[in-house]
């Protein structure tokens, strides 16, 4: 679930792509691993797309990783891993016998996977590994890993916080153990399962080798992924769509009008269209109550296994899409209930999409002139600093995307840069501007411009954007007798890609 209250830890955090630091600290000999441990390696390929040149490809990739093997044949993978992929391959650890493999659903914001071999009979004899789902502070996890020879390295941490965090999608706040444990680097740690009793308790979500902490996956996200995965269609995990305030400040309870017990969170946004409106939530109502459980002024609640933990943990470990969660609110001082239908939102549902990942980007050139549709695929283009490093107006667009955008069928068409050409002289510097219209007409997506276009204005194709300088003039005819020779000078197989 959306909301603007921003967890920063004291830490640099290094998402889980395998940036283990090579600095192994001494730990005792690893042993060796029984011959049906319920690993197997995978080993991945792909390519990412560029948005900066959207017609294209990056350079290819290689992964190598850990999977956990499950029940029914499957093994359970973090989405990064195969994120983009052109090729998943499976080896067993003893033997090295190896077998091409599918991904049977993924979920990017959860940041699991599922993958299946081709050959059925690939994981016989394996046994596969149940799940923990009763891990809590004060309890020790081991870390496993493989040696090139096969060999188990187990490495024991202490989970020291049970706490909603941000995945790396940074959709919505997600169950997550924190773990102190001294990891080593192995060329296998991409995806390292974590293991109570010899059960799966989580997966490797991030690590940083200075502070030796670690973020753990837990088992009830896995568990919650693994049996929506049982449904013909996969959901996703649900969301109510509103963001919130803690109500500790006494004047922001007077404003609100709350009367009685001091509790609950105040409500300062709901996005469009989400399961909250659709329920009734509204700006300035206070939420007491979620599924029966009290909310405090911090947006705690008391749960039996964790203790005192934020509330949206109840919206998205403990129920699924459909499901209907009562929330017990004031409003100007008076209680009412609402009964939320709780739904997935979908990435193509948001105005700025969260991620767009194993399909193309979208893009229109004209005249050397690139459109795009405001992604924060695209922003994370800039790297892990986008939310400095990117254009901070498209930002400021991506983060307030439903107070600027409440219009929410809609997309933010971007003239993204400028590619040298006759037709392109005088506005070879421009770059990031917001397309407003196009030869007089509304753009709110690329397929708006892309019909737009088709009708100039007195031979010019008029583009007015919000920024400076304001207009943008192309002849038509010139854009089109230039148009082979635009694709031959820089590689572009088609001028445009709307689907």
């Amino acid at each position: 679930m959306p909301r603007r209250s921003y967890i920063f830890f004291g830490i640099l955090l290094v998402a889980a792509t395998g940036a283990l630091a090579k600095k192994e600290p001494a730990l005792p000999a690893p042993v060796k691993a029984p011959k049906q441990l319920a690993l197997v390696r995978v080993n991945v390929t792909g390519q990412s797309y560029d948005y900066f040149r959207p017609w294209q490809k990056k350079a290819p990739f290689s992964k190598r990783a850990l999977g956990a093997v499950l029940s029914n044949g499957r093994v359970l993978v973090t989405a990064d891993l195969v994120a983009n992929q052109n090729y998943v391959e499976l080896e067993r650890a003893e033997s090295g016998e190896k077998t091409a493999a599918n991904v049977q659903v993924i979920d990017y914001e959860a940041n699991l996977a599922l993958l299946e071999p081709t050959e059925k009979k690939f994981l016989d004899g394996i046994t596969p590994l149940e799940i923990t789902p009763d891990t809590v502070v004060g309890d020790r996890l081991a870390a496993w890993q493989l040696e090139p020879t096969g060999a188990l390295l187990a490495t024991e941490g202490l989970v020291t916080t049970v706490q909603m965090t941000q995945y790396p999608i940074d959709v919505g706040q997600f169950l997550t153990y924190r773990i102190s444990i001294p990891m080593q680097y192995r060329e296998n740690s991409y995806t390292v399962p974590l293991v109570k009793n010899n059960k799966l308790a989580g997966l490797l979500l991030r690590y940083d080798s200075r502070s030796q902490l670690l973020d753990a996956i837990p088992a009830p996200i896995i568990t919650h992924f693994l049996k929506e995965a049982e449904s013909q269609k996969y959901r996703g995990f649900p969301s109510a769509g509103f963001s919130f305030f803690p109500t500790r400040d006494p004047e922001l309870r007077q404003f609100a009008g709350e009367t009685g017990k001091a509790g609950g969170v105040y409500v300062n946004n709901v996005e469009p269209n989400t399961p909250a409106m659709k329920a009734g939530l509204q700006v300035g109502d206070i939420v007491t109550a979620v599924a029966n459980h009290e909310i405090d002024q911090n947006g705690n609640y008391v749960d039996p296994l964790y203790g005192k933990i934020e509330f949206t943990n109840l919206l998205t470990a403990h129920v699924y899409s459909g499901d209907v969660v009562p929330f017990r609110i004031q409003r100007n001082g008076k209680p009412m209930q609402l009964n939320v239908t709780l739904e997935h939102r979908d990435a193509k549902d948001y105005v700025s999409p969260p991620y767009n990942l194993d399909q193309p980007p979208r893009y229109y050139v004209l005249g050397g002139l690139i459109f795009q549709e405001l992604s924060r695929q695209y922003l994370k283009e800039w790297g892990p600093n986008w939310q400095r490093e990117a254009p901070q107006r498209l930002v400021y667009f991506d983060r307030f995307q439903s107070e600027l955008f409440p219009d929410a069928n809609r997309r933010v068409v971007i003239l993204s840069q400028v590619l040298p050409a006759n037709s392109t002289i005088g506005y070879d510097d421009l770059a990031y501007l917001t397309v407003t219209k196009v030869n007089g007409r509304e753009i709110k997506s690329l397929a708006d411009l892309a019909e737009a276009v088709k009708q100039p204005v007195e031979g010019f194709i008029k583009i007015e954007t919000e920024e400076d300088p304001k207009q943008i003039e192309l002849d038509a005819a010139q854009v089109a007798a230039e148009a082979p020779n635009l694709q031959e000078n820089y590689g572009i197989s088609f001028l445009n890609r709307l689907d």
